[in-house]
């Protein structure tokens, strides 16, 4: 079974088209038109070992946030539909990553229920043309429209650009553990027989 998703977006705001290959091998072909959120989401995909294709045209003339924001529901949207019934996949998942000075922790239940912490601690205003604001409202919408339970919490780390991409990997890494197959799991995990 193949573990892939397309999806298209478009309102007055963004204009996305996006596609995840959770089975992948890491390849990534991104266009958001913010820079540094380009070098997450490849972080994001090298680091999971998905195959992901993302182009956005959105409205940066006002500012960012929407780009960001609506790139997070999308790609929980994409995720979401790429895992199917999760029949046989591991469910939880987490990650405790060093970059440098920084040490970031995530963890993914992939239960359907959505809920999010995100405790990075105080970052510069902006990283590169990103305003670090951001960050929450991505990983807000993508556990939300995935419906997943996600918590990053920066352990320590006193560089933004360090501590925001320590987060984005961990998360793939965590995601990646999550989604992964067990042989032992012939169902769902799940004592209710279904994750919804």
């Amino acid at each position: 079974m193949e573990r892939k998703s397309r999806i298209e977006r478009k309102t007055r705001e963004t204009n996305i088209t996006l596609s995840i290959n959770l089975d992948g091998t890491g390849e990534a072909n991104i266009k958001t038109g913010i820079g540094f959120f380009d070098h997450m989401l490849e972080g994001f995909t090298k680091h999971g070992f998905f195959d992901l294709e993302i182009t956005v045209e959105g409205d940066l003339h006002v500012d960012g946030h929407h780009t960001v924001e609506d790139t997070g529901i999308v790609l929980g949207q994409a995720i979401r539909q790429a895992l199917g019934e999760k029949t046989g996949i591991k469910r939880f998942g987490n990650f405790l990553l060093p970059m440098d000075e920084t040490l970031v922790l995530c963890a993914v239940d992939l239960s359907g229920r959505p809920y999010l912490v995100c405790d990075l601690g105080s970052l510069a205003p902006m990283a590169g043309e990103l305003d670090t604001e951001l960050i929450q409202e991505f990983f807000y919408a993508l556990s939300y429209s995935a419906g997943m339970n996600l918590h990053i919490k920066k352990i320590h780390g006193s560089n933004t650009h360090h501590i925001i991409e320590a987060a984005f990997k961990a998360f793939a890494k965590a995601l990646d553990e999550a989604s992964s197959f067990d042989s032992r799991i012939k169902d769902v995990l799940s004592t209710k027989g279904m994750i919804e």
